[in-house]
C-alpha cells in the first residue's frame, strides 16, 4: 500500500546492527570483518502477517470513510438542490432564504473539516503502524541474534543500495518465520488485535 511505502523504504537501508563495533581482532591483531548478513525487504514486507494485516486495516478504514465523506456530501448536494428549487418557486421569503443559505454553508464546512482532520487522523494511525512495524522487525533481530552470531543486519531490496550480495547470507526465511510466528502467538494471547475485515467494495 502507499501510506505504508515508507516502511520498505527505510527497511532498504541497515536494518539493524549492534552496538559493539562490527569488526574483531583476533590474537595477531589483524581486523577481521565481523558476520554480516541480510534480509530480503520486498519479500519479509510481502509476507510478514502482522504487516499484510495493518495494511488491510488501513485499507479497509480508509476505504468506510471514504463512503461515509460520499454520503454526507451526497446528502449535502441533495439539500442544495431542494433548497435551490425552492427559491425558484418562491416557496421562502428572503430572510428565510438567508437563513437556509447560512445554514447550509455552515454545512459544507463541517463536512470538509470532518474530512480534514479524518484524513489526518488516518495518516497518524499509519504513521504509528509503520513505527510499530519497524519496531517489530528490529526487536525481534535484537532476539534473533541473541547469541550475537551476526554484527550487522541489513535490508536488502531489488533497486536498493545493495548490488550484490550471497545467497547464503539470506536469513529473510528464517527471520519471516520467526516474525509470523511470533505475530501469531501475540494475537492468541491477546496482545495484539489486528482489524482484518475486508472492504466490501
Amino acid at each position: 500500500m502507499k501510506n505504508f511505502s515508507i516502511v520498505a523504504l527505510l527497511l532498504s537501508v541497515i536494518i539493524w546492527g549492534c552496538d559493539k563495533s562490527a569488526s574483531t581482532t583476533t590474537a595477531g591483531g589483524k581486523q577481521v570483518a565481523g558476520r554480516i548478513v541480510y534480509v530480503n525487504t520486498d519479500t519479509l514486507l510481502n509476507q510478514y502477517d502482522y504487516y499484510k494485516d495493518i495494511v488491510k486495516s488501513s485499507e479497509n478504514k480508509r476505504f468506510r470513510l471514504e463512503t461515509d465523506i460520499a454520503n454526507k456530501a451526497k446528502n449535502f448536494q441533495n439539500k442544495v438542490a431542494f433548497f435551490q428549487q425552492k427559491v425558484q418557486q418562491g416557496g421562502m421569503t428572503q430572510e428565510q432564504g438567508q437563513t437556509a443559505q447560512a445554514q447550509l454553508q455552515q454545512e459544507e464546512q463541517s463536512i470538509m473539516a470532518y474530512r480534514d482532520k479524518a484524513a489526518q487522523d488516518l495518516a497518524k494511525e499509519d504513521a504509528k503502524k509503520t513505527e510499530d512495524v519497524l519496531n517489530n522487525i528490529q526487536s525481534f533481530l535484537k532476539e534473533f541474534n541473541a547469541g550475537d552470531k551476526y554484527d550487522m543486519v541489513i535490508g536488502y531490496s531489488k533497486g536498493g543500495g545493495v548490488l550484490f550480495a550471497k545467497e547464503d547470507l539470506d536469513i529473510t526465511k528464517a527471520v519471516l518465520e520467526g516474525l509470523n510466528k511470533k505475530y501469531a502467538d501475540d494475537k492468541k494471547s491477546g496482545k495484539i488485535k489486528a482489524d482484518t475485515t475486508a472492504a466490501k467494495k
